[in-house]
């Protein structure tokens, strides 16, 4: 712990945004700015026989009206990640055109986009385009995409497969042993489909200057570089350099905003059509309809112990479903950023998992907060609380009897896992000895008996979680599939005053960079936080970065910084040694100086700034200027764990069921700064609540979304959640030079099966064993009733 680092430093960003000074997308005001509206199809599944535009061109206000006939018909955005059929078959990847000319493939597919003065004319224009759809047969659920004679979202293919993929033991292994297990749990369910809900909706403007032949693309997203690169190189085939995208405050994300959208290349394509920028916001129900959604699992799955309770094997089929395209990264969360964690925290010597990706007549699926782990985590939690209550065993003493041992990574090496990965180090008992401790275990069990005998419906749930972070080395993450490299990049200027700026690829949309970067900088310099001045989120300044997912922007983002900073101390030392006329080895640095050990001779950073700019007195060949960047490409990925259990109480009157604590005991490495670790943990709790109690996207027949507003989808308010009771223990990653894990999807993760396991718990005297999530008052009800 240092001056700043490990301290509970107040958020700078807050200053603005309490004062409503933040500069959101939808904030800026462009002269001639012009704005848009998309006509959307009202159907999942249909052929286009015809789009009059005639009508609306006439309409006041408007300035153009384009369809998938004219040249940006030619364009579709592409996906970032492949991921072959196991017989070697490509991944079936068809164009996601940025306007459809003929087939719809799900509500909200684009048809036209009309160009306006107003946002009100445009909207007003849009009612006048004329389409003729004719209406097909729809599939939405992943499962019955691969029936025999389900409608087919892409007609070239025999069926809906866009890819399968496996993963861990040889099935036929892992099926004998588990004939041969003792005791086989088995479970059937579906993790449900969410919709990403940030607070400020997709907002896009594109403007093109003719004199200088170049772009700014102002956009909502997590991912500046990624955009650019994508829509540069793989949509529009503009050179890079003649385009700048700038994101700048964003409201949330939660994955959603990594992924190129259709309508920032088209945006980008208009812009040089009319000569003037131009303008689209998403509204709210176009979010439900267009955003990414996330998980949309349909799982079934066995797991064998031996007669001691020791897991013995486990055995996995998923239907995953796709949406309509691939979006950037979907193939990776089914399958590398979720099978690769179902070892989980658990010995468990014998695991097969086997995916198969459907397309449905859906929006598309891709990373929600967690990307895949917060999905392996609910089956393998789920599924051991279930196994403990049938084998007659506690919740907690199933899990101790299964954990992987204590190990440092340093001493011992990391945990080789049966699908892949090399956990980096874990000590998984503590955090479930220390959550165990929080709640006060067996006095609850004994509230729990008395309270039933009134009538009283308490539970307890436990969810032990570990999660993979901070995306693997770029050679790795290449040879499964990704199409980008996975590194971040930091540079480091330091100004000749001693002040420093630094620019970082990491995108900072509500994590608090500007503080935490701060923090660590300052601390590894020896300087004042305010003497730090952090940069993201301009292509313009920044050289490169791969953006914020993943829980990635500390242990890869923060790392390329310092390793920045190590060159600048490198550097500084060899122009501290020629004033102090002393050799460098016997320099040391702290506290902001440079010191020959065993003296009170010493030279600060700010004086050794100012002659690297002005080397009047310097040394030899060395040249001018503090200034350096660093790519960092990590080892492996980070392994942050926890324990979350949950305290629930449900009324056996109507099935309504609230959280009346929520203990998380977190371990995400070093702690920068606990109070927006703590703040990191909260958001993540909510969202999984949200998920387990209240939270699902649900379609028709028909593929229409019938829940897409929040008259209509529920989401988790204040009286919904307890006061969250946080503690941590701290292990280390032994790979980056913070040794941090990473913090901001945690919480999503390992709260919902908590939730439900003492759903269940709660429940469990009634005979109950499972219930679907959401798991509403009326499913719970049935469930009492049943």
């Amino acid at each position: 712990m240092g001056k700043f680092v490990g301290k509970a430093v107040k958020r700078r960003e807050d200053a603005r945004f309490l004062k409503g000074a933040g500069t959101y997308t939808d904030d800026i005001k462009l002269p001639k700015m012009a704005h848009t509206a998309f006509v959307r199809s009202p159907y999942a599944h249909a052929n286009v026989l015809s789009i009059d535009i005639e009508e609306a061109k006439n309409e006041p206000g408007v300035i153009a009206i384009y369809t998938g006939n004219d040249a940006c018909g030619e364009f579709g955005v592409p996906c970032g990640w492949q991921v072959d059929f196991k017989n070697g078959e490509t991944m079936r990847e068809p164009a996601h055109p940025l306007l459809t000319k003929d087939k719809i493939r799900h509500v909200g597919e684009a048809v036209a986009i009309v160009v306006a003065e107003t946002l009100e004319q445009a909207r007003d224009a849009a009612e006048m385009v004329m389409v003729d759809y004719e209406e097909l047969l729809a599939v939405t659920d992943p499962k019955q995409a691969m029936e025999a004679g389900a409608p087919l979202v892409h007609d070239q293919w025999e069926d809906n497969a866009a890819f399968d993929w496996c993963i861990g033991n040889d099935r036929a292994e892992v099926e004998a042993a588990l004939e041969s297990a003792h005791h086989v749990t088995e479970m059937e369910y579906r993790n449900h489909r969410v919709a990403p809900n940030a607070i400020e909706p997709r907002s896009y403007i594109a403007d093109y200057d003719v004199n200088a032949d170049k772009w700014t693309l102002y956009t909502s997203t997590q991912n500046p570089h990624l955009i650019r690169l994508l829509l540069c190189a793989f949509v529009l085939g503009i050179p890079e350099h003649k385009v700048r995208v700038v994101s700048k405050d964003v409201g949330g994300g939660f994955g959603s905003k990594i992924y190129h959208y259709t309508e920032e290349a088209l945006l980008t394509w208009i812009s040089r059509e009319i000569g003037r920028p131009v303008k689209w916001t998403s509204d709210r129900s176009e979010a439900f309809m267009t955003d990414a959604h996330g998980r949309d699992h349909v799982v079934k799955s066995k797991m064998g112990f031996d007669k001691d309770g020791k897991i013995v094997a486990h055995l996995t089929d998923e239907y995953c479903a796709m949406g309509a395209y691939l979006s950037t990264f979907a193939p990776a969360v089914p399958t590398y950023l979720h099978g690769t964690l179902f070892q989980g925290v658990y010995t468990t010597p014998l695991i097969h998992l086997n995916v198969i990706a459907p397309f449905t007549h859906t929006v598309v699926v891709d990373a929600y907060r967690g990307a895949g782990r917060p999905e392996a985590t609910y089956l393998l939690e789920r599924i051991i609380s279930k196994a403990a209550k049938e084998m007659g065993m506690d919740p907690a003493e199933i899990r101790f009897k299964n954990f992987i041992p204590p190990f440092d990574g340093v001493e011992e090496a990391g945990y080789q896992t049966q699908v892949a990965l090399q956990y980096d180090s874990g000590d998984y008992h503590g955090v479930l000895e220390r959550g165990l401790e929080m709640l006060g275990y067996e006095d609850f069990r004994k509230e729990q008996a008395k309270a039933r005998e009134y009538g009283k419906l308490l539970g307890v749930g436990f969810s032990s979680y570990i999660e993979g972070c901070g995306i693997a080395p770029s050679a790795v993450v290449g040879a499964l599939g990704a199409r980008a490299g996975l590194y971040e990049v930091g540079h480091v200027r330091v100004q000749p005053t001693g002040k420093v700026s630094v620019f970082t690829g990491a995108h900072s949309h509500g994590q608090g960079h500007e503080t935490v970067f701060a923090q660590f900088v300052a601390d590894k310099l020896g300087i004042e936080m305010d003497d730090v001045e952090i940069e993201h989120g301009d292509t313009d300044q920044v050289a490169f970065g791969m953006g914020t997912y993943g829980s990635r922007s500390l242990a890869v983002g923060g790392s390329a910084i310092i390793k920045s900073i190590d060159k600048i101390l490198e550097k500084g030392a060899k122009i501290a040694a020629h004033k102090l006329e002393a050799a460098e080895e016997d320099l040391e640095y702290a506290e902001g100086k440079w010191t020959v050990k065993g003296t009170d001779k010493s030279i600060s950073f700010g004086d050794v700034s100012l002659t690297a700019y002005v080397p009047h007195d310097y040394p030899e060949g060395l040249e001018p200027g503090l200034d350096f960047s660093s790519f960092y490409d990590p080892s492996n990925f980070t392994y942050p764990f926890g324990t979350h259990i949950a305290v629930v109480e449900v009324d056996s009157d109507t099935g309504k069921v609230d959280v009346k604590r929520f203990i998380a005991c977190d371990d995400v490495g070093n702690v920068m700064n606990p109070m927006i670790v703590d703040g990191q943990i909260h958001g993540g709790v909510v969202q999984g609540i949200g998920q387990a109690l209240l939270e699902e996207v649900v379609f028709d027949e028909a593929g229409q979304m019938i829940n897409a507003s929040y008259m209509d989808y529920a989401m988790p308010r204040a009286d919904d959640i307890p006061m969250i009771e946080t503690d941590r223990t701290v292990t280390p990653c032994p790979h980056n030079p913070l040794g941090v894990k990473g913090a901001g999807e945690a919480g999503c993760i390992g709260s919902t099966p908590a939730v439900v396991n003492a759903v269940v718990d709660a429940l469990a005297h009634l005979g109950v064993t499972d219930i679907q999530m959401p798991v509403t008052p009326q499913r719970v009800w049935k469930a009492m009733q049943n």
